[in-house]
């Protein structure tokens, strides 16, 4: 039997492309906009997933090129609007999860480098919005993942040191972010790394999904 959460755990930290949420159809959907702007053809879910997570600027960077990174970021955040809820559904587990985030008397945060206001429209549409306590994106930190800045903020707005944190992800950039802030973490190979690139980066565990951690989250903390 897997070992439970901690009781000394006292926040949740995720991710949320490929660990809360699947939302690499919507991604795609507006890089593929952005690159019939500049007469290039669509690239699949699967090309453009492998460059998730990193950013918006190196997601236009490796998907649509050097053209003007600026200006195609804005056009596709221009353009997002218009299909990420539609194209964007829960990973199996990621309600779970929360809930039993929320039961376990923990607090729950995003930490993503997804501009947060997609982050935060995305919560509230798929219904899991009231379960996170604390939204950080890029625009809330001086640098992006992996540098520890954001997850550090994260740490600040929920009151809780780094030993009493736990950081769930789905990228071996998530690893490096973690182990920069000093925060345990554990992953599901449910986004844009592969299982074999994840235990190269030695997270502290990974996981099958978020079913299995909602089952290890079931535990009430200690008073």
């Amino acid at each position: 039997m897997q070992e439970a959460v901690p009781s000394s755990v006292r926040a949740v930290i995720f991710d949320f492309d490929g660990t809360l949420a699947d939302s690499y159809a919507a991604i795609t959907a507006s890089v593929n906009h952005v690159r019939a702007l500049h007469g290039l053809g669509p690239l699949g879910v699967e090309e453009v997933k492998r460059h998730v997570g990193r950013g918006p600027d190196y997601l236009i960077q490796h998907t649509v090129g050097d053209y003007d990174v600026e200006a195609d970021v804005q056009r596709y955040r221009a353009h997002h609007p218009s299909v990420m809820k539609p194209l964007t559904h829960l990973l199996p587990g990621a309600a779970a999860a929360l809930a039993a985030v929320q039961r376990s008397g923990r607090s729950a945060g995003v930490c993503s480098n997804k501009p947060r206001p997609f982050t935060t429209a995305l919560l509230q549409s798929l219904g899991i919005a009231a379960t996170i306590d604390v939204v950080i994106g890029p625009e809330d930190a001086a640098h992006p993942k992996p540098a520890p800045d954001m997850l550090l903020l994260a740490l600040q707005r929920l009151a809780v040191v780094k030993d009493a944190a736990l950081y769930i992800g789905d990228m071996t950039v998530d690893i490096q972010t973690a182990r920069a802030a000093g925060v345990p973490v554990w992953v599901v190979p449910t986004g844009s790394d592969t299982r074999e690139a994840l235990e190269q980066a030695r997270p502290d565990r990974i996981l099958r999904d978020l079913k299995e951690l909602a089952g290890l989250l079931e535990p009430r903390m200690a008073s």
